[in-house]
């Protein structure tokens, strides 16, 4: 590879003058930027970008972690803050860290061991010991979907107010006996919406019964054997709330599984849209989270505390969008399904 020196020859300028070009650091005039950037091009000469980091004490990189790549709810997410942050000359690192603990400090660390600007976090269910080396190292962090830590600047969903959407769609119908299958124990979001869910029951007049609330399932089979166990009671509801996309999915095989028809036989509505929530049959009333808008402002959030590292940390709750389609009916007057 060619150095700054031989471009510094080839052009015949100093190495100095050829450092400012290349790093936009002081004014050089036209003529001599332009012999620099012709030798630059005829040598395919490339910046040491570690050693221009080194120097200017910036890497215009940020370090993006999630939890579960694979889950569409976050990759379109993902596709925003990347579309972000290069639009803000920003280059995105992506980890996934697997909702594990011990993965989350793991790639905190590597971030930070790499120099990058600032981080990203969806956070784990036990986040801890990552926030606090975030903060012990006075790394810019933006906490993304899951509120954890008032510490940093957050960006999510009005979980409340999309909750009460959901239950009052529901009662609407007239259903009183409605349970629900939450998400992944031990996230903000998951707490927020059970929470919800209770609250928004009580706003209806509505009775929560313990048992018809499941409040914690790690993945799709663990919701699909909460959803058996619920409508296997002896008075099981005629409608269910889910905590996210995954549960959904997890719900619906469990209906199928037991013959049943949505929603001639149990109503069933849920957060996170995705793409082919209108291709089931019926199509699938959920809860849209703007997930685009959810990444491009995280995005600008973390330049802005990466500029602004003294500012007040900042807490953004997006409205969220209930989409009502076909998968909610009044419901069958049965003691049991």
């Amino acid at each position: 590879m060619p150095t700054m020196a031989e471009v510094a020859r080839r052009a015949g300028v100093s190495v100095s003058t050829v450092s400012h070009v290349v790093n936009r650091t002081r004014f050089v005039s036209p003529e001599k930027a332009q012999l620099i950037n012709d030798a630059i091009a005829a040598m395919g000469y490339q910046p040491n970008e570690l050693a221009r980091s080194l120097k200017v004490a910036s890497t215009n990189s940020v370090g993006l972690a999630i939890s579960a790549i694979s889950n569409p709810y976050f990759t379109d997410i993902i596709c925003a803050v990347e579309a972000e942050c290069a639009r803000l000359g920003l280059m995105v690192f992506l980890s996934d860290t697997q909702e594990d603990p011990d993965r989350e400090l793991q790639v905190v660390r590597a971030f930070h061991q790499r120099r990058v600007d600032g981080v990203i976090l969806a956070p784990s269910g036990s986040p801890e010991r990552a926030i606090a080396y975030l903060a012990d190292k006075k790394l810019p962090c933006v906490l993304i979907d899951r509120f954890a830590d008032d510490r940093f600047d957050q960006i999510g969903v009005e979980n409340e107010t999309a909750m009460r959407a959901l239950i009052d769609h529901v009662a609407s119908f007239g259903h009183r006996r409605i349970g629900y299958i939450a998400g992944q124990p031990g996230l903000a979001t998951t707490r927020e919406r059970v929470d919800a869910f209770h609250a928004s029951l009580a706003a209806n007049g509505l009775e929560c019964l313990p048992h018809y609330v499941s409040p914690e399932n790690v993945d799709t089979a663990s919701a699909t054997a909460s959803t058996h166990a619920i409508l296997s009671l002896p008075a099981p509801p005629t409608a269910l709330v889910t905590g996210n996309n995954m549960t959904t999915i997890g719900a619906v095989r469990a209906i199928r599984e037991k013959g049943l028809s949505i929603p001639r036989d149990l109503s069933l509505v849920g957060f996170d849209d995705f793409e082919w929530a209108d291709c089931f049959e019926p199509r699938l009333t959920l809860v849209e989270q703007p997930c685009t808008e959810i990444g491009r402002q995280a995005a600008t959030l973390l330049s802005e505390r990466i500029a602004s590292s003294h500012a007040p940390p900042r807490a953004v709750r997006l409205k969220a969008t209930l989409q009502a389609r076909e998968s909610c009916a009044r419901p069958v007057n049965r003691r049991s399904i």
